[in-house]
């Protein structure tokens, strides 16, 4: 990866370009940049649900792996030809996913996003990895993206969709379900 920053300003940006990980510079609004800089912004929010004291210690050590995983993720999309991202992440994802939601009553109605502070943090985490996966895809149009990227994204935001359904019980509140007849 590249080097360490000793100083946290350049100046090198201040043209409207930025440096991939591969020293090539694009422009600050290229998609690639768009792209790892909502994983980053998801990855931001997941430590918004970490820093809620008392969440269940399975949820706490899943989501302290995705955001290693998450910060690995950026790290791909940020240098062509990096690899870091593999099937056996995407696989841990749905592992975690099924057990997360084996202990749900089954849906019957679509939920609003709320349900307490960690819920709701877990709700917008969410919707910021939906968001980057749909920049992946953009990006996927113009260059090689590795599948993994796209299915990773899709399982995650599917698992913090589970665990605002569990946080909203842990916390006390209950889920906020959409009325349709209203």
């Amino acid at each position: 990866m590249g080097n360490r920053l000793s100083k946290i300003y350049t100046r090198t940006g201040d043209n409207g370009t930025t440096g991939l990980g591969d020293g090539t510079r694009v422009a600050k609004d290229d998609i690639r940049i768009e792209a790892f800089g909502t994983v980053d912004e998801a990855n931001s929010i997941i430590g918004m649900i970490l820093a809620v004291k008392n969440i269940p210690d399975d949820i706490r050590a899943c989501l302290i792996e995705v955001q290693h995983e998450m910060f690995d993720l950026g790290g791909e999309l940020a240098t062509p030809g990096y690899r870091a991202i593999q099937q056996q992440h995407v696989d841990r994802l749905e592992h975690a996913l099924d057990e997360f939601n084996d202990n749900l009553p089954p849906l019957k109605e679509f939920i609003l996003p709320g349900g307490g502070p960690a819920a709701a943090a877990c709700h917008l985490a969410r919707t910021v990895v939906r968001r980057a996966e749909r920049n992946t895809w953009t990006l996927a149009k113009r260059e090689s993206i590795p599948d993994e990227i796209t299915k990773y994204l899709n399982r995650l935001s599917d698992l913090l969709f589970v665990m605002s359904r569990l946080l909203a019980r842990h916390e006390g509140g209950s889920e906020v379900l959409w009325k349709h007849e209203r």
